[in-house]
């Protein structure tokens, strides 16, 4: 690192503080480009698979305390989207940086440089964990294939496997994310040009 600067003010919402540009837009565009039309896909799955439960979990309502019957299989079904919709909810937090943390040091560093190193430690730890976590993934994921016949639900025989690859799939791209935070954020310390400062020159 060669020239200290001050962190890159990202907000919550994924925009650097003060200009609308996306932690994506700092990518190289062949990166950036699928990557943000992945957040949006995220987003979707987010947003449809909340409105799918809600109006789930009204019907079962209705229909058992109201006409007295049941929905079928509908804890089977509407588990598998919610692992999915879950897991695409914490890609969305990765993508925007709004992971709940237990940041003391945060608060308490003011030296720049200081400030830089513990990021970046924080950004390399994060890496490191996730990637360890699809790992691991992968290896429950090759133990259902070793069986003979995949293990199921068992009402409507919806395979095991296909939850733990969405799981495996929502770390991966968790992993990317904070893998494109941790490119920028060591662009940023090296001093070198960054769009997020090309847009508050052209703002002033």
């Amino acid at each position: 690192m060669s020239h200290p600067h001050p962190e890159l003010p990202i907000g919550p919402d994924g925009a650097v503080v003060n200009h609308p540009i996306k932690i994506t837009d700092e990518l190289p565009r062949f990166i950036g480009a699928p990557l943000n039309w992945i957040s949006i896909a995220m987003m979707g799955i987010v947003i449809f698979s909340g409105f799918l439960m809600a109006c789930t979990f009204g019907a079962v309502v209705v229909i058992r305390y109201g006409f007295g019957g049941d929905l079928f299989a509908y804890e089977e079904w509407l588990l598998a989207i919610s692992i999915v919709g879950f897991f695409a909810g914490a890609v969305v937090a990765s993508e925007r940086q709004a992971h709940i943390r237990a940041d003391v040091l945060g608060s308490a560093i003011t030296n720049s440089t200081a400030i830089w190193w513990r990021n970046f430690v924080v950004l390399v730890i994060e890496l490191f964990v996730t990637l360890f976590i699809v790992y691991a993934c992968y290896i429950s994921i090759a133990e259902d294939f070793s069986f003979p016949r995949l293990r199921s639900t068992p009402v409507l025989g919806i395979p095991f496997v296909s939850w733990r690859i969405a799981i495996m799939i929502g770390f991966t791209l968790m992993a990317v994310f904070t893998a494109a935070y941790l490119y920028v954020h060591i662009r940023k310390g090296l001093g070198l040009p960054l769009k997020s400062n090309s847009a508050k020159e052209s703002k002033k």
